[in-house]
C-alpha cells in the first residue's frame, strides 16, 4: 500500500515566502555589518548597529514563515 501525500497549497503571496525574505534579511544584516567596518562616512556608521539589529529581528520573525 502506498501513500501519496498531498501537500496543501499555502495562501501566503509568493513574496512573502520564507526563503525570498530571509536571503533579504541576511543581505541587511551584511550591509549594516559593512557599514559597520567602513571608515568615510560617519552617518553610516551611526545607523549600523540598528540596521543589523532590524535584519536579525526580521530574519527571527521571517523564519516563522511557510516555507
Amino acid at each position: 500500500m502506498s501513500r501519496t501525500v498531498v501537500s496543501k497549497r499555502s495562501s501566503w503571496p509568493r513574496w512573502a515566502r520564507r526563503g525570498l525574505m530571509e536571503n533579504i534579511a541576511t543581505a541587511i544584516i551584511a550591509i549594516g555589518f559593512l557599514m559597520l567596518f567602513q571608515h568615510f562616512a560617519l552617518s553610516l556608521y551611526t545607523y549600523s548597529f540598528i540596521t543589523m539589529l532590524a535584519g536579525t529581528v526580521m530574519f527571527i520573525i521571517v523564519s516563522k514563515f511557510p516555507e
